[in-house]
């Protein structure tokens, strides 16, 4: 738990401004489409996406497309808008990541974007028999009640219909990594959340993926679904961390690591 001395405070207003960019990154996509969908070497396996905060599976629709057409079984995650931990959303959750397991008889891999992230990584927390691994993007998993972000205030407002509160959401810091493979992709300019609280302790299978652009624009970043791709094409027992091809290193700076006691002041001196 932070502190009110400590507490971070929503990305500046320049930042936020910036998501703007999304649009163009939302455009560039299609451009880049027919390559990220030769790239892919599906084995079938099960993924399922979950949308950010204030969205649905409409938002995901791009990259669920691209990752179908590389050979993955991509699904929505069918419980409408992103609210929050309603009711509906915690229930269904567990119950969707139940019955792909169920159907497909494997484990399913698991993207969330912010918000979307945050879950998939309670979800493997609770239940890793089912998880082969977790993806996120821009997933402030290291955000306090105290801390602050662009969505905070609407956040805030909807709290009366949410079914647990962030303390219970957000496992805290000494809760360790999670067991199941994990990477973190971020970018240095979210304009949404503080980007050092969406990355990991670098580990044995635990890994961050700078790409740049907007927190808005994750979801169909042409750098970001590429690593997507490449993780999701690694074999279930044999995780590596990313090693981006030499023709595309301009494309994801040198990943931040995670530091205890970071800070908004120390974070602004890794830029």
């Amino acid at each position: 738990m932070s502190t009110s001395a400590s507490r971070s405070e929503a990305p500046s207003r320049l930042l936020q401004i910036m998501e703007s960019r999304a649009l163009f990154e939302f455009g560039a996509i299609a451009a880049a489409s027919p390559l990220l969908r030769a790239f892919g070497r599906g084995d079938n396996h099960p993924v399922l996406i979950l949308p950010g905060f204030l969205a649905g599976d409409s938002s995901t629709a791009p990259l669920r497309s691209i990752l179908q057409s590389q050979g993955y079984w991509v699904h929505g995650w069918r419980l409408g808008r992103n609210l929050g931990p309603t009711p509906d959303v915690v229930d269904g959750l567990i119950d969707r990541l139940e019955d792909l397991h169920d159907r497909h008889a494997r484990p399913v891999s698991l993207i969330g974007w912010s918000l979307g992230g945050i879950y998939a990584r309670r979800l493997a927390r609770k239940w890793p028999e089912l998880v082969r691994q977790v993806i996120t993007l821009g997933s402030p998993f290291r955000i306090t009640p105290d801390d602050r972000s662009a969505a905070s205030a609407l956040f805030d407002r909807l709290q009366p219909t949410h079914a647990i509160g962030l303390d219970e959401l957000l496992p805290g810091f000494d809760a360790g990594p999670l067991t199941v493979p994990a990477t973190a992709i971020y970018t240095r300019t979210d304009g949404v959340v503080r980007w050092w609280q969406c990355i990991e302790q670098t580990g044995a299978q635990a890994e961050n993926i700078e790409v740049r652009g907007s927190h808005s624009g994750l979801g169909f970043n042409a750098a970001a679904i590429y690593a997507i791709s490449d993780r999701l094409a690694q074999p279930q027992d044999d995780w590596r961390p990313f090693r981006p091809p030499m023709c595309t290193r301009q494309l994801f700076p040198h990943p931040a690591d995670w530091r205890p006691g970071l800070t908004d002041k120390r974070a602004a001196a890794l830029v």
